[in-house]
């Protein structure tokens, strides 16, 4: 075989591969998204009964304190053992004593000494939690997903995501029917959702970094690019599905039989996903972590050549010599600048227009159907600047893409803003938030991956679930919040409806501030060059 030939096969593979894992995003995005279509039912179903039911209501109050106790306190779990790992037994044991203090005195401020009677404010934060039910999962399992892929490998774990999804969308499906508690259907439909929600946590970890770990570095950027695409491709799906399955129904059907149908549609695409782990390999990374240099060589001359599998191999095996290292080896800015990274693109509000689209449009006048329809809408320009950025990450640059999707995102939010404010509702205000999906989609959407899947290097590459876990956080925190500050009477009557939007624009100048002011530029890097690179920003750091 030339090498000319040798060196098309191995792009195909590596293609071939790489669509294969970004399957998991697209279970991502429509696990994530599908809740968008069932909104309506959720609140018809299990939340506008409970003022005419006292008793149910009670009920339903002390299981929401229980649930969200006890996920408040998994979080506090996990976030004890990032502590640990990050400084140390004894530091770490004195950090997680005051996030225990603080964790606890929240648990019994917002749950603990809440009364039984249902009022406004608490049926928002029930609903709340319900729509945004999954990110507790999906905490859980960005928090573990660096444990996994180290010890179970990679592609296991991705085919541990793809159970967890089928799973979920037959519970999510059938709350009712697959209720093996004694609780109510409610909290049945919430904890099927964390389980979906663990598998989005271990995909949205191990499926960038599957692809990252058998790309060439000058085509990284561009391939994990394509993981995002995968998620928002998953968004765009479902949102067609939900607008289907809702088409030519009345509301009333939707509210009773249609909002399963939209859950259970999931089985499929998981389905297709855990048959089509079973044809590809593990990475040649994780092969060297286990020892096995015979298969990781095997692999790489799939991926590039035998020409550079050995030189390659020799690199990982040099990266990997020190494998256990501490996470603050690198120093705390890598850390922080990881952490960062994904708080802001959670903070800048994109899933309040992913989750609660169909929700919004609503309020702007617009029917169920038509509010579903101009959801799609959202996801194709979604889809479309996604793909615009794949083409040119690894061209511009992560930077410049990130601070132009920021400030075009700050514009965008504070118009929506004031459009709310002023009530001048209409194609303005679509317009706006068509501009800022766009936004985001050529930037903090894709790009991020792409970041964090690159500035770990591989000696703390288990590092990369902190950052992870943190973003599913902010994503639990302003999808949880935004009902309260949306539905709350006084910022209605104050801002209508406009006050939430003005905080997400105001995060999106600070964003574009922090990408320009501390974030390395990584284009063209080899992953095993990212120890180097964080080294010589720590020597840097400390000479000031």
């Amino acid at each position: 075989m030339n090498k000319s030939v040798s060196q098309s096969h191995s792009k195909a593979y590596i293609i071939l591969l790489t669509l294969v894992a970004t399957l998991g995003g697209l279970l991502f995005g429509y696990d994530t998204a599908v809740i968008n279509g069932a909104v309506g039912a959720i609140e018809s179903n299990f939340i506008d009964p409970l003022p005419k039911n006292p008793e149910l209501a009670a009920k339903v109050i002390m299981e929401y304190k229980i649930l969200a106790s006890l996920c408040f306190l998994v979080i506090g779990a996990l976030l004890t053992s990032f502590f640990v790992k990050l400084f140390g037994k004894r530091k770490g044991s004195g950090y997680s004593l005051i996030l225990w203090v603080l964790l606890l005195a929240v648990i019994y401020q917002r749950f603990l000494i809440l009364g039984d009677d249902i009022s406004q404010n608490i049926a928002n934060s029930i609903n709340g939690f319900a729509v945004s039910s999954a990110l507790i999962g999906c905490i859980i399992g960005a928090s573990v997903a660096g444990y996994i892929s180290q010890n179970i490998g990679r592609k296991t774990g991705l085919m541990l995501a793809a159970g967890l999804f089928i799973l979920s969308a037959l519970g999510s499906a059938l709350p009712d029917k697959l209720n093996f508690t004694t609780m109510e259907v409610l909290s049945s439909f919430i904890l099927y959702r964390i389980i979906g929600g663990v598998g989005v946590g271990l995909a949205s970890m191990i499926a960038p970094m599957y692809i990252a770990e058998i790309s060439p570095a000058e085509r990284r950027g561009n391939l994990v690019s394509w993981y995002q695409f995968a998620v928002i491709f998953g968004m765009l799906v479902v949102y067609f599905v939900n607008y289907f399955i809702a088409k030519g129904n009345p509301v009333s059907w939707v509210n009773t039989e249609g909002w399963r149908w939209m859950f259970a549609s999931e089985i499929i695409p998981a389905s297709i996903f855990i048959g089509l782990l079973f044809t590809v390999p593990e990475t040649p990374r994780y092969h060297v972590l286990k020892g096995k240099n015979g298969e990781a060589e095997r692999v790489l001359q799939k991926l590039m050549g035998a020409e550079r599998a050995g030189s390659t191999l020799e690199s990982i095996k040099e990266s990997l010599k020190e494998r256990r290292l501490p996470w603050l080896s690198f120093g705390g800015k890598l850390i922080v600048i990881g952490v960062l990274l994904s708080v802001f693109q959670q903070f800048v509000g994109i899933n309040v227009v992913l989750y609660y689209a169909s929700k919004i449009f609503r309020s702007m006048g617009a029917t169920t159907e038509a509010s579903l329809l101009q959801t799609v809408i959202v996801g194709a320009v979604n889809l479309t600047f996604t793909v615009i950025a794949i083409f040119t990450v690894d061209k511009l640059g992560r930077k410049p893409l990130q601070i132009t999707g920021a400030l075009g995102m700050a514009v965008s939010m504070i118009t929506l803003g004031f459009l709310f404010y002023s009530k001048s509702m209409g194609l303005g205000a679509l317009v706006a938030m068509l501009v800022y999906t766009a936004a985001f989609a050529i930037s903090w959407g894709p790009v991020v991956w792409v970041l964090l899947s690159e500035i770990f290097p591989n000696s703390i590459r288990g590092a990369m679930s902190i950052a992870v876990a943190a973003q599913w956080i902010a994503n639990l925190t302003v999808s949880w919040t935004f009902p309260m500050l949306n539905d709350n009477v006084m910022l209605t009557e104050m801002f209508n409806n406009g006050f939430a939007y003005w905080i997400y624009g105001l995060m999106s100048l600070l964003a574009a501030f922090f990408m320009w002011r501390f974030v390395p530029e990584t284009k063209g890097r080899q992953l095993e060059d990212m120890g180097e690179l964080w080294n010589r920003e720590s020597k840097q750091d400390s000479s000031y």
